[in-house]
């Protein structure tokens, strides 16, 4: 979703369709995946885990993306993309328009297994994946592909909050506690962990503060919002959003809870 540079290189599939990872890159994956799972039980929601339980991903290396593909056709219609470490907006929002989520084909180092400003497969495909078995989170997720794909530029960066707060960093409030569904928490143990403590504030969850809210990507989330249920998602999908985005844009965005970036720690 960013055309930052990148120090890691995507690996392109072969002729068979598959992706020859290293012994190494699948020895991360496993170190990611053990360390993850204990981080997450008992904190990611029921939908999650019963995706990930569909997707049943190989605890020992990379799965390749049609294994995924296989469970994600057959319950929801999705697919992966492969894409390199990163892509633009256009091609972001063309991909879910058309039901593909982007993969980049590559996986952190060890030295930032804690931390990774760009999206890898881990993220992509433990953090999220699973939550596009969800009928709810496909369509969800597909319907704003497509306003997207429609959206001004300056809509766009309304619209990217939407996404921030709900596919990234959402959580729920159920009747058993909050549960995490965000992939951005989902596939981060220190931001799983954060998330469960007092420090942020959370809030009911109400698109057109979504819309109003900034966010930094480098800097733990000071604000989650909190869905009644993953259902919600596809009631938000069935309403006029960019409606929601014209009212956002006329009251102006909510004052940061964050220090500006010049003067800010990232974690």
């Amino acid at each position: 979703m960013t055309t930052k540079t990148t120090k890691y290189l995507s690996r392109s599939s072969g002729p068979d369709g598959r992706i020859a990872w290293s012994h190494e890159e699948n020895e991360n994956w496993a170190a990611l995946m053990a360390r993850q799972l204990t981080c997450i039980d008992g904190k990611a929601c029921a939908e999650y885990l019963a995706g990930l339980q569909r997707l049943n991903l190989p605890s020992d290396r990379i799965p390749q993306l049609a294994e995924v593909n296989a469970v994600l056709q057959a319950t929801t219609g999705w697919r992966c993309a492969e894409v390199p470490a990163l892509i633009n907006f256009d091609k972001f929002f063309a991909l879910l328009a058309d039901k593909q989520f982007p993969v980049a084909t590559f996986i952190r180092s060890r030295d930032e297994f804690d931390y990774l400003q760009e999206p890898d497969i881990f993220h992509e495909i433990f953090g999220h994946c699973a939550m596009l078995t969800h009928p709810s989170f496909a369509e969800f997720t597909h319907t704003y592909g497509k306003l997207g794909l429609a959206a001004s530029k300056e809509d766009r960066v309304f619209l990217a909050r939407l996404y921030w707060f709900t596919v990234e960093f959402g959580l729920l409030n159920t009747p058993d506690g909050q549960r995490i569904y965000g992939g951005g928490i989902l596939s981060s143990p220190g931001e799983t962990q954060y998330a469960y403590s007092t420090t942020p504030e959370k809030r009911p969850f109400n698109v057109l503060d979504v819309l109003r809210t900034p966010y930094r990507i480098d800097i733990m989330q000071p604000i989650y919002y909190l869905l009644s249920s993953i259902d919600d998602l596809f009631d938000v999908a069935q309403t006029d959003i960019m409606a929601q985005v014209a009212e956002a844009k006329r009251r102006g965005l909510f004052a940061p809870t964050f220090p500006p970036k010049s003067t800010a720690q990232a974690s």
